[in-house]
Parts: C-alpha cells; structure tokens; sequence
C-alpha cells in the first residue's frame, strides 16, 4: 500500500456549524467543478467561486485541490457501508438472491457522476485518512461478507476468509470499473454475470 502525502492534511477541522457548513459548501462545489472541467482544469479559485466564498476562505480549511479530492474519496469511500446486510433473511433467499444483494449495493453506491468517479479513481492522492478510510472499509465489507458466508447453507468453500476476501475484492473492482468507464446497457449484463460468476464459485462448483 502507499505511503501517505503528508501535503495532503486538511488545515482546519470544523468544531462548529458555521465551519462545517462552510467546509461541506467546499466538497460539494469541488465535486461539480471537478466533474464539469477536469482535475486539470478544477483550480482552487473556481471551486472557491462556485462554494461562493474566497480563496483565502477555501484555504483555510485544504492547503491544496489534491487535499479536497483526498477528502472527496474519502467520503465516497465512507458511503460505501453495506448498511442491509445485516437485515438479509438468509432462511429464505437463495444464495443467487444473497450474492445479487450485495453486487447491486457495490452498484447503487458507485452511482455519483462517472467522470468525477473517474477522477477520483486515476488522479486522487493517498492521504493518511484516506488510507485509513480503505483499511476500515475492507474490514468492515469483508467481515459482513464472511459473516453472510457462515451463515449461508449453500455456502461451500475451503476457506471463508479469503473466499471473502476475493469477494470483495473481485465485486468493488469491478464495479468502479463499469461505474466510472459506462457503455451503454451494460450496468444488467455485468449484473448478471457477475452474480452468476461469485454465485458458482461459492457452491463449490456445484
């Protein structure tokens, strides 16, 4: 894993509503100049425009565009929480169901504009939150997944915790893939082959 930029540290960490506001303001304006310019092209002076406040402002709170894209993926990333896994009646889904499940929340929270998924893919810097955010999240996914396996009668593999693992890992990939590079009447397809793909390999080819 990468080391992190240390340039990359927000300035300010908001203790009122007033900062928090204004620090929200920043991430959103960032997100629609990232997506309607380019990274290139997204500067500091026009998110501080569209955020509608100064550059002296926009400064306070990221010493640089890198951080505010950081901070920006870092958020993608917390969305990401499977937050209806635990809430899956396994009694009476098939594992197909249970596999569709989760490939469709992988989908629905990658839905934000694909061009600033992109960006955020190829250009966002590694900053110390961000990879921490990375090292939750793959607990967390990984550890609902397994649970999911445990519990699942269908379920017939050597080992849970690299079978999710390779889970995970094979579901997120390829849904930032499609995601962020869409053609058209994809989204379906890959729905349904990759549910076909995990669901054979969890039965023990079966």
């Amino acid at each position: 894993m990468p080391s992190a930029d240390r340039r990359l540290q927000p300035r300010r960490k908001p203790r009122q509503v007033r900062a928090e506001l204004t620090r929200e303001r920043i991430l959103t304006a960032a997100a629609h100049v990232f997506a309607e310019h380019g990274y290139a092209a997204g500067t500091t002076n026009r998110i501080a425009e569209r955020a509608r406040i100064s550059i002296g402002s926009l400064y306070q709170y990221f010493p640089n565009k890198d951080a505010v894209l950081a901070e920006l993926l870092v958020r993608h990333i917390d969305r990401g929480t499977w937050t209806q896994a635990d809430q899956l009646d396994l009694s009476a889904g098939t594992l197909e169901a249970t596999v569709r499940a989760l490939v469709r929340d992988a989908i629905d929270n990658h839905n934000d504009d694909p061009q600033l998924l992109r960006i955020m893919i190829e250009e966002a810097p590694v900053s110390q939150e961000l990879l921490d955010t990375m090292v939750r999240h793959e607990r967390n996914r990984v550890g609902q997944v397994r649970d999911l396996l445990a519990r699942h009668p269908d379920v017939h593999v050597q080992d849970l915790d690299t079978a999710a693992e390779l889970i995970v890992f094979t579901v997120e990939t390829n849904t930032h893939k499609l995601m962020a590079y869409p053609r058209t009447g994809r989204v379906e397809t890959f729905e349904n082959e990759l549910v076909d793909m995990v669901t054979r390999y969890l039965r023990g080819g079966r």
